[in-house]
Protein backbone atom coordinates (compact mmCIF):
# COMPACT_ATOMS: atom_id res chain seq x y z
CA UNK A 1 0.00 0.00 0.00
CA UNK A 2 1.47 3.73 -1.27
CA UNK A 3 1.90 5.45 2.54
CA UNK A 4 0.06 8.80 3.16
CA UNK A 5 1.83 11.22 2.56
CA UNK A 6 5.27 10.78 1.86
CA UNK A 7 6.90 11.92 5.00
CA UNK A 8 7.95 8.33 6.39
CA UNK A 9 10.11 7.13 3.52
CA UNK A 10 13.50 6.92 4.84
CA UNK A 11 15.67 7.15 1.96
CA UNK A 12 16.16 11.12 0.96
CA UNK A 13 17.15 12.01 -1.56
CA UNK A 14 16.55 9.70 -4.10
CA UNK A 15 18.32 9.97 -7.41
CA UNK A 16 16.31 11.07 -10.00
CA UNK A 17 17.30 11.18 -13.72
CA UNK A 18 16.41 14.24 -15.91
CA UNK A 19 17.21 15.24 -19.23
CA UNK A 20 19.18 18.34 -19.98
CA UNK A 21 19.42 20.65 -23.39
CA UNK A 22 23.30 21.03 -24.49
CA UNK A 23 23.98 24.36 -24.81
CA UNK A 24 26.04 24.32 -28.10
CA UNK A 25 25.61 27.77 -29.38
CA UNK A 26 22.44 26.86 -32.07
CA UNK A 27 18.50 27.78 -31.56
CA UNK A 28 16.94 24.24 -30.51
CA UNK A 29 13.40 23.79 -31.62
CA UNK A 30 10.48 21.79 -30.85
CA UNK A 31 7.84 20.90 -33.10
CA UNK A 32 4.38 18.84 -32.29
CA UNK A 33 3.96 16.23 -34.61
CA UNK A 34 0.36 14.96 -35.92
CA UNK A 35 0.59 12.41 -33.22
CA UNK A 36 1.06 14.43 -30.49
CA UNK A 37 4.52 13.74 -29.82
CA UNK A 38 7.74 16.16 -29.88
CA UNK A 39 10.35 16.65 -32.95
CA UNK A 40 13.42 17.76 -32.01
CA UNK A 41 15.74 20.13 -34.41
CA UNK A 42 19.13 21.27 -33.53
CA UNK A 43 18.85 19.36 -30.51
CA UNK A 44 21.70 17.69 -28.39
CA UNK A 45 20.41 16.12 -25.58
CA UNK A 46 21.57 14.31 -22.45
CA UNK A 47 20.61 12.89 -19.31
CA UNK A 48 22.03 13.52 -15.95
CA UNK A 49 21.10 12.06 -12.52
CA UNK A 50 20.36 13.87 -10.02
CA UNK A 51 19.69 14.03 -5.43
CA UNK A 52 15.98 14.76 -5.63
CA UNK A 53 15.34 15.64 -1.91
CA UNK A 54 11.50 15.27 -0.29
CA UNK A 55 10.24 18.37 0.65
CA UNK A 56 7.41 17.10 2.74
CA UNK A 57 9.16 17.43 6.15
CA UNK A 58 10.44 21.33 5.53
CA UNK A 59 6.96 22.24 2.74
CA UNK A 60 6.01 25.03 4.75
CA UNK A 61 9.60 26.72 4.16
CA UNK A 62 8.88 26.40 -0.16
CA UNK A 63 6.89 29.90 -1.17
CA UNK A 64 6.05 31.05 -4.18
CA UNK A 65 7.75 34.35 -4.25
CA UNK A 66 11.48 32.93 -2.92
CA UNK A 67 11.73 29.30 -4.08
CA UNK A 68 9.24 29.71 -7.32
CA UNK A 69 6.52 26.65 -6.15
CA UNK A 70 5.04 25.35 -2.64
CA UNK A 71 2.34 22.50 -1.85
CA UNK A 72 -0.85 24.00 -0.43
CA UNK A 73 -4.15 21.97 0.23
CA UNK A 74 -7.09 22.68 -2.12
CA UNK A 75 -10.57 20.43 -2.54
CA UNK A 76 -12.22 20.73 -6.23
CA UNK A 77 -16.08 20.55 -6.17
CA UNK A 78 -15.23 18.64 -9.69
CA UNK A 79 -16.70 15.63 -9.79
CA UNK A 80 -14.62 14.43 -13.16
CA UNK A 81 -11.41 16.20 -13.68
CA UNK A 82 -11.32 14.95 -17.36
CA UNK A 83 -14.80 16.18 -18.10
CA UNK A 84 -14.35 18.85 -20.55
CA UNK A 85 -17.54 21.13 -19.28
CA UNK A 86 -17.13 20.76 -16.03
CA UNK A 87 -13.26 21.87 -15.96
CA UNK A 88 -14.38 25.20 -18.17
CA UNK A 89 -17.28 25.71 -15.73
CA UNK A 90 -16.39 24.89 -12.22
CA UNK A 91 -12.59 24.13 -12.35
CA UNK A 92 -11.29 27.35 -13.54
CA UNK A 93 -13.00 29.96 -11.85
CA UNK A 94 -11.94 27.61 -8.91
CA UNK A 95 -7.96 28.08 -9.79
CA UNK A 96 -8.70 31.78 -10.46
CA UNK A 97 -9.99 32.23 -6.86
CA UNK A 98 -7.51 30.19 -5.62
CA UNK A 99 -4.38 31.66 -7.24
CA UNK A 100 -5.76 35.28 -6.35
CA UNK A 101 -5.98 33.86 -2.69
CA UNK A 102 -2.50 32.97 -2.71
CA UNK A 103 -1.13 35.51 -4.70
CA UNK A 104 -2.68 38.48 -3.57
CA UNK A 105 -3.10 39.42 -7.41
CA UNK A 106 -5.73 42.06 -8.49
CA UNK A 107 -7.19 39.88 -11.44
CA UNK A 108 -6.44 36.13 -12.70
CA UNK A 109 -7.22 34.88 -15.68
CA UNK A 110 -6.63 30.93 -16.30
CA UNK A 111 -6.02 30.34 -19.85
CA UNK A 112 -5.48 26.95 -20.64
CA UNK A 113 -5.21 23.19 -18.88
CA UNK A 114 -3.12 20.06 -19.74
CA UNK A 115 -3.73 16.76 -18.66
CA UNK A 116 -1.00 13.77 -18.69
CA UNK A 117 -0.56 10.11 -18.40
CA UNK A 118 2.16 8.06 -18.15
CA UNK A 119 0.20 4.96 -19.23
CA UNK A 120 0.80 4.83 -23.04
CA UNK A 121 -1.56 2.09 -23.82
CA UNK A 122 -4.62 3.47 -21.76
CA UNK A 123 -7.71 4.91 -23.66
CA UNK A 124 -6.18 8.19 -21.86
CA UNK A 125 -3.40 8.61 -23.66
CA UNK A 126 -5.29 9.20 -27.09
CA UNK A 127 -6.04 12.63 -26.00
CA UNK A 128 -3.80 13.21 -22.72
CA UNK A 129 -0.38 14.35 -23.53
CA UNK A 130 2.62 12.25 -21.63
CA UNK A 131 4.89 13.05 -19.29
CA UNK A 132 7.68 15.30 -19.61
CA UNK A 133 11.24 14.82 -17.97
CA UNK A 134 12.95 17.03 -20.17
CA UNK A 135 13.80 19.70 -17.46
CA UNK A 136 11.71 23.29 -18.92
CA UNK A 137 10.11 26.45 -17.68
CA UNK A 138 7.29 27.05 -20.12
CA UNK A 139 7.83 30.64 -20.68
CA UNK A 140 10.40 33.29 -21.44
CA UNK A 141 11.12 36.93 -21.18
CA UNK A 142 9.41 37.41 -24.78
CA UNK A 143 6.70 34.73 -24.94
CA UNK A 144 5.33 35.52 -21.28
CA UNK A 145 4.16 39.13 -22.16
CA UNK A 146 3.63 37.88 -26.15
CA UNK A 147 0.81 35.35 -24.53
CA UNK A 148 -0.99 38.42 -23.10
CA UNK A 149 -0.68 40.03 -26.42
CA UNK A 150 -2.27 37.23 -28.15
CA UNK A 151 -5.14 36.61 -25.18
CA UNK A 152 -5.81 40.33 -24.50
CA UNK A 153 -5.08 42.44 -27.38
CA UNK A 154 -7.41 45.25 -26.76
CA UNK A 155 -5.93 45.50 -22.92
CA UNK A 156 -2.22 43.98 -23.65
CA UNK A 157 -0.76 47.55 -23.39
CA UNK A 158 -2.14 48.59 -20.21
CA UNK A 159 -1.65 45.08 -18.73
CA UNK A 160 1.91 45.03 -19.65
CA UNK A 161 2.71 48.48 -17.38
CA UNK A 162 2.06 46.53 -14.14
CA UNK A 163 3.61 43.67 -13.02
CA UNK A 164 2.21 40.43 -13.95
CA UNK A 165 2.72 36.50 -13.63
CA UNK A 166 2.11 33.84 -14.78
CA UNK A 167 0.97 30.99 -12.50
CA UNK A 168 0.82 27.13 -12.91
CA UNK A 169 -1.06 24.45 -10.44
CA UNK A 170 -0.61 20.82 -10.85
CA UNK A 171 -3.08 18.40 -8.74
CA UNK A 172 -3.06 14.76 -9.27
CA UNK A 173 -6.15 12.83 -10.96
CA UNK A 174 -5.14 9.47 -9.50
CA UNK A 175 -4.74 9.59 -6.14
CA UNK A 176 -1.66 9.24 -4.59
CA UNK A 177 0.43 10.51 -7.26
CA UNK A 178 3.39 7.14 -6.88
CA UNK A 179 5.04 7.33 -10.78
CA UNK A 180 6.28 10.34 -12.56
CA UNK A 181 5.99 12.67 -9.92
CA UNK A 182 6.61 16.05 -10.65
CA UNK A 183 10.06 17.81 -9.27
CA UNK A 184 10.47 21.07 -8.87
CA UNK A 185 14.28 22.90 -9.03
CA UNK A 186 14.37 25.78 -6.61
CA UNK A 187 14.29 28.88 -8.00
CA UNK A 188 16.91 30.54 -6.53
CA UNK A 189 19.53 27.55 -7.68
CA UNK A 190 18.90 28.75 -11.70
CA UNK A 191 21.36 31.33 -13.28
CA UNK A 192 19.92 32.64 -15.85
CA UNK A 193 23.30 31.47 -17.85
CA UNK A 194 21.48 27.81 -17.29
CA UNK A 195 18.37 29.21 -19.91
CA UNK A 196 17.94 27.84 -23.35
CA UNK A 197 15.59 29.63 -25.47
CA UNK A 198 13.69 26.65 -27.45
CA UNK A 199 10.97 27.64 -30.79
CA UNK A 200 7.79 25.67 -30.11
CA UNK A 201 5.80 25.17 -32.74
CA UNK A 202 2.02 23.93 -32.25
CA UNK A 203 0.27 23.12 -35.49
CA UNK A 204 -3.25 24.44 -36.14
CA UNK A 205 -6.14 22.05 -34.48
CA UNK A 206 -10.04 22.26 -34.15
CA UNK A 207 -10.76 25.86 -33.06
CA UNK A 208 -6.65 26.95 -33.26
CA UNK A 209 -4.56 28.32 -35.18
CA UNK A 210 -0.79 27.26 -35.61
CA UNK A 211 1.39 28.62 -32.97
CA UNK A 212 4.98 29.63 -32.07
CA UNK A 213 6.46 30.48 -29.13
CA UNK A 214 9.04 29.84 -26.62
CA UNK A 215 9.91 28.12 -23.32
CA UNK A 216 12.93 27.51 -21.79
CA UNK A 217 14.81 24.06 -21.57
CA UNK A 218 18.05 24.08 -19.10
CA UNK A 219 21.67 23.19 -19.64
CA UNK A 220 23.07 21.40 -16.59
CA UNK A 221 23.90 22.60 -13.65
CA UNK A 222 25.36 20.72 -10.50
CA UNK A 223 24.25 23.82 -8.29
CA UNK A 224 20.35 22.99 -9.08
CA UNK A 225 18.42 22.11 -6.29
CA UNK A 226 15.74 19.50 -6.69
CA UNK A 227 12.32 18.79 -4.51
CA UNK A 228 9.35 16.43 -4.98
CA UNK A 229 5.98 15.98 -2.39
CA UNK A 230 6.03 12.14 -2.25
CA UNK A 231 2.36 10.74 -2.91
CA UNK A 232 0.60 13.96 -3.43
CA UNK A 233 -2.80 13.05 -3.05
CA UNK A 234 -5.72 14.56 -5.47
CA UNK A 235 -6.71 17.20 -2.57
CA UNK A 236 -3.00 18.67 -2.90
CA UNK A 237 -1.30 21.10 -5.48
CA UNK A 238 1.45 22.45 -6.29
CA UNK A 239 1.48 25.79 -7.56
CA UNK A 240 4.94 27.15 -8.71
CA UNK A 241 5.56 30.49 -11.38
CA UNK A 242 6.88 30.44 -14.42
CA UNK A 243 7.05 33.77 -15.50
CA UNK A 244 7.52 36.98 -13.11
CA UNK A 245 8.20 40.48 -15.23
CA UNK A 246 9.31 41.74 -11.85
CA UNK A 247 12.97 41.54 -12.94
CA UNK A 248 13.98 42.25 -9.59
CA UNK A 249 12.06 38.82 -7.88
CA UNK A 250 13.92 35.52 -7.22
CA UNK A 251 12.01 33.80 -8.22
CA UNK A 252 11.46 34.56 -11.56
CA UNK A 253 11.46 31.15 -13.46
CA UNK A 254 10.67 27.85 -11.90
CA UNK A 255 12.36 24.81 -13.90
CA UNK A 256 10.23 21.44 -13.46
CA UNK A 257 10.52 17.64 -14.22
CA UNK A 258 8.77 14.34 -14.11
CA UNK A 259 10.94 11.63 -12.56
CA UNK A 260 10.82 8.05 -12.05
CA UNK A 261 11.12 7.65 -8.28
CA UNK A 262 13.05 4.39 -7.34
CA UNK A 263 10.99 4.11 -4.22
CA UNK A 264 8.27 3.37 -6.31
CA UNK A 265 6.59 0.17 -5.58
CA UNK A 266 6.52 -2.11 -8.79
CA UNK A 267 2.81 -2.44 -9.32
CA UNK A 268 1.85 1.29 -8.43
CA UNK A 269 -0.49 2.74 -11.33
CA UNK A 270 0.82 4.83 -13.65
CA UNK A 271 0.19 9.01 -13.07
CA UNK A 272 -2.78 11.04 -14.37
CA UNK A 273 -2.77 14.80 -13.58
CA UNK A 274 -3.75 17.74 -14.54
CA UNK A 275 -2.14 21.57 -14.52
CA UNK A 276 -3.74 24.61 -15.50
CA UNK A 277 -1.60 28.28 -16.65
CA UNK A 278 -3.04 31.41 -15.23
CA UNK A 279 -1.86 34.81 -15.69
CA UNK A 280 -1.70 36.81 -12.08
CA UNK A 281 -2.15 40.67 -13.16
CA UNK A 282 -1.02 42.74 -10.10
CA UNK A 283 -2.05 46.10 -11.15
CA UNK A 284 -5.60 47.53 -11.57
CA UNK A 285 -7.95 45.24 -12.17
Amino acid sequence: MPQANGASRTRDPVPGVFTYVVNDGRRPVARNNEQGRIDYENVILEEHEVPIHNARPNQTSFSLEQNGFQLLKHVSAVSDLRDETQLNTVYHPEMEAFIKSVTGAARVHVFDHTLRTGDEGSEDASWMRETVNHVHNDYTDRSGPQRVRDLFPDESEELLQHRFAVIQVWRGIRSPVEKSPLAMCDAGSISTEDLIVMERSRPAGPGSTKRVGELYHLSFNADHRWYYFPNMTSDEVLIFKTFDSDLGNSARFTAHAAFEDPTCRPDAPERVSIDVRAFAFFGSP
